[in-house]
This record gives C-alpha cells, sequence and structure tokens, in this order.
C-alpha cells in the first residue's frame, strides 16, 4: 500500500534536510518557520500550510518537481487498503529518549488524516511535555504508564486507553522496569481554510 500523501511530504522533508547535512535550527531559519514548528512537521505532528512548505521546499534547494515525483496518491474509488507488515516505518522525534516509534499505517478518511503508530518505551524514556494538532488515542498493550496531560495525571495499566485533545502538552513515563508498548492513534484536526 502507497503511503498517505502527508506522511510521504513529512518523510521527504526530514531526508532530504538530513540527506544535505541542515540541521533543524539551520532549516527553520532559512524557511522563516520556528524549529518546534519544523519538527511537528517533520514528524507529522503538523500540517504545513502551502506557504510554508514552499518556503521549506525552495530553503532545501530542491526543483518542486523533484520534490513531488516520489509522492504516491490511493486511487480515490479504493475501499480496502491491506498493508503488509514490512511497509512499516521506524521514526524518531526530536528531543525524546527512549521513544521508539513504528508507523503502522496512514491514510485520509472523508478528508481527515488518521495515523496509527506504535510506540515502545524503554523504562529510561524521557522527553519533554509535547502538543499536537490532533485527538490522540492510547492503548496501553504492555508495560505501566504514568500518562501527564495537561494538570492531570493518568495511571495506565495494560487494557487501559485514554482519548484526549492533544493540543494539551501531554507526556507519557514508563513507570515499570520494562518496556511498555502502546497503540497510538492521531486523529488531526481540520484546518479552516
Amino acid at each position: 500500500m502507497k503511503e498517505d500523501i502527508i506522511i510521504q511530504i513529512s518523510n521527504r522533508i526530514k531526508n532530504l534536510r538530513k540527506e544535505k547535512n541542515v540541521t533543524l535550527q539551520e532549516l527553520s531559519e532559512s524557511a522563516g518557520v520556528s524549529k518546534a514548528m519544523l519538527s511537528q512537521v517533520e514528524n507529522s505532528r503538523a500540517i504545513p500550510s502551502l506557504p510554508v512548505l514552499l518556503n521549506l521546499i525552495r530553503s532545501l534547494n530542491i526543483d518542486f518537481n523533484d520534490f513531488f515525483k516520489d509522492i504516491n496518491l490511493l486511487p480515490a474509488d479504493n475501499k480496502v487498503i491491506h498493508r503488509k507488515k514490512s511497509a512499516n516505518t521506524s521514526f524518531e522525534k526530536e528531543n525524546a529518549q527512549g521513544f521508539y516509534y513504528q508507523r503502522l499505517f496512514s491514510t485520509v478518511v472523508e478528508d481527515s488524516h488518521v495515523d496509527f503508530v506504535l510506540l515502545r518505551l524503554t523504562p529510561d524514556a524521557r522527553r519533554p511535555m509535547v502538543s499536537t494538532d490532533a485527538w490522540e488515542f492510547k492503548y496501553l498493550i504492555s508495560g505501566s504508564v504514568t500518562y501527564y496531560i495537561g494538570e492531570e495525571t493518568y495511571e495506565m495499566e495494560e487494557g487501559d486507553s485514554l482519548f484526549f485533545d492533544a493540543s494539551e502538552q501531554h507526556n507519557p513515563v514508563n513507570t515499570g522496569t520494562e518496556d511498555a508498548l502502546l497503540l497510538v492513534v492521531y486523529f488531526f484536526k481540520k484546518r479552516a481554510v
């Protein structure tokens, strides 16, 4: 199955930046975007506006046609999507240690972007609080996790789930001695045109 266009664009930006040995800071300054926003775009936590996307492409010194030539679209009438395990992609996020992500599936359903991810947290995992322009569903497959959302704390055991507005600052902490495994589903918010 071909990946969703938003994920493909995010990955393309990140891969080009790394290929050209450009730091997040350098690209963000060149494109006139905050480093935090660029990190969110690269990790599919935010969808760039068209002007931001064009500035990023220009700043990477790549022809627009070359940037988009390998971006694949699903046929509009595709009702069933089957994705093999071998198509899952691992990725990392900035400022996170012990957070291991694997994208299982990403698509657009009736103009809403949905992203399914496995998150493995090591016992020493840590990162600063984050926010995402999405609703998030978390299902704890194994381990134990304390989830901080805003000022609230939620203790999670195997089989527990959370659903919340991720624009609120949030962060999971592995409270066990073994890796914790979560299924994460991002429901990205529609942006006003």
